[in-house]
């Protein structure tokens, strides 16, 4: 059967009816049944659009002029937003961005799972949906001669300077400010990611909400750092609630940020932060959720699902420097936490230490490989808590979960479209959710987290993993 032609080429210039959003927050239209994407574009808006490129099912084209407008579309605080791929949400007032959350987890649900009897309760939002962020990347550049930092435009990595973020911390914006003055003062050359020459790749910032803990991390195109002792004599001066000056060694051509090697050049390699009742010392390389905030509110979300009554066996699989296992070891009788980046579970360990938590425990390994050993060794955890990464859980480990028989596994997820698949599988060997409650960490981008518990069907069997 001959494909058919898609009915717009590049450079066609159209109007077009928006009538829904993709995942990613662009505008979606139809031509004769074809699918446009267009980027600023809002549902119930009409568009005259230039078409940029053409795929065989679908097409991007460019808003060139508004002929309707939604009532729900709002002018973006940022001067840049228009240009810098940070934020991709500001155009839409707050209330609907939450409605738009809502829709993307329940059709992720429906489309995905084919599970139409789950519920999607009302996004979790936030009073303040600004200066949330308590950690800041920004990577660095030579432009004619002058040295330029900010944020990489969207899609690209030429870089977009700016001087304050409107979803950063004031703290964050501060400090960043202060180093890029520092470092053109001194003359430090920045990296220039095309020839993979020159020196300042990116500065990290991280500031403790509660604490106001600042670190500041320069990651460098290898260990030479030049006028050392006058940089941190000036950071010192510069940063109020400056703890630490680490620099990070970040040699090969990547686009990961950070390299595997610190050295602390000042105070101490970490800082600290609490999340709720609970104390983390938190390295460069810690995973630490950005928004100090709603963090609370989602793990308080995971704390009431799980039900813990004080005696309970939890398993946090995935669970980076122990954050969820730590937060719930109040109310539970032991913890067993499984992480693969050594450095985290050292961080987990300490942090238990902090806080006088001799019930917990952390084991480095892939949670895939640790928890079907855990499994055979007997372990019956009464409540198993997942945090992936975007890619979902890895289907032995749903299957090691499955042969623990919890009373209850929570699942907590940061990408709808790998939830709503793994929540399939789970149903598929006995373990069903009623409900799924997103909660909005990131506010004005495109991104949603959610915390559904799933729990064991009556009558279902267990796989016996043989």
């Amino acid at each position: 059967m001959k494909q058919r032609q898609p009915p717009v080429d590049p450079g066609d210039r159209i109007t077009i009816d928006i009538d829904n959003q993709s995942h990613t927050g662009d505008g979606v239209g139809k031509v004769n049944g074809f699918t446009v994407f267009v980027p600023s574009a809002l549902p119930g808006e009409r568009v005259r659009v230039q078409v940029q490129k053409v795929k065989k099912t679908y097409a991007h084209a460019r808003v060139e002029e508004w002929e309707e407008t939604s009532p729900d579309r709002v002018d973006p605080f940022c001067p840049i937003f228009e240009q810098c791929g940070g934020c991709q949400l500001q155009h839409l007032a707050y209330p609907a961005q939450l409605r738009m959350k809502e829709r993307q987890v329940a059709d992720s649900f429906s489309r995905i799972a084919g599970m139409e009897g789950v519920k999607v309760l009302p996004v979790m939002g936030m009073e303040q949906p600004w200066h949330y962020r308590n950690k800041a990347q920004v990577p660095f550049s030579g432009r004619r001669g002058e040295t330029v930092a900010g944020f990489y435009a969207a899609g690209t990595h030429e870089i977009v300077p700016y001087e304050s973020c409107f979803i950063q911390q004031e703290t964050n914006d501060q400090t960043i400010q202060a180093v890029i003055d520092i470092v053109r003062e001194l003359d430090i050359p920045p990296y220039e990611e095309r020839l993979h020459r020159g020196l300042l790749r990116h500065v990290m910032v991280r500031t403790g909400k509660r604490t106001k803990e600042v670190m500041v991390v320069l990651v460098t195109n290898g260990p030479r750092l030049p006028r050392k002792r006058e940089l941190l004599t000036r950071l010192e001066k510069r940063v109020p609630g400056l703890a630490s000056v680490v620099q990070n060694i970040h040699p090969r051509r990547s686009n990961t940020v950070l390299g595997k090697e610190n050295r602390v050049l000042w105070g101490k390699g970490w800082i600290e932060d609490a999340i709720g009742p609970v104390r983390f010392r938190i390295s460069p390389h810690s995973f630490f959720q950005v928004n100090p905030d709603q963090t609370v509110v989602l793990y308080e979300e995971v704390r009431r699902r799980a039900a813990l009554t004080g005696g309970e066996t939890v398993v946090d699989a995935y669970c980076g420097i122990g954050t969820i296992g730590l937060y719930l070891a109040r109310d539970a009788g032991r913890v067993l936490g499984v992480e693969s980046v050594e450095q985290a579970v050292e961080d987990a360990r300490l942090n238990a230490e902090l806080n006088g938590i001799i019930h917990a425990s952390f084991e480095v390994g892939a949670a895939e490989e640790i928890m079907p050993r855990w499994a055979d060794e007997g372990i019956r955890p009464d409540v198993i808590v997942v945090d992936p990464p975007r890619k979902g859980c890895a289907p032995e480990l749903l299957e090691a979960a499955v042969r623990m028989e919890p009373e209850r596994l929570i699942y907590v997820s940061c990408n709808p479209a790998t939830l709503a698949r793994d929540a399939a599988i789970l149903a598929d060997q006995g373990y069903v959710t009623n409900e799924v409650q997103p909660v909005d960490l990131f506010p004005h981008t495109h991104h949603v987290e959610c915390v559904a518990a799933f729990t064991r069907e009556e009558g279902s069997s267990i796989p016996d993993g043989s």
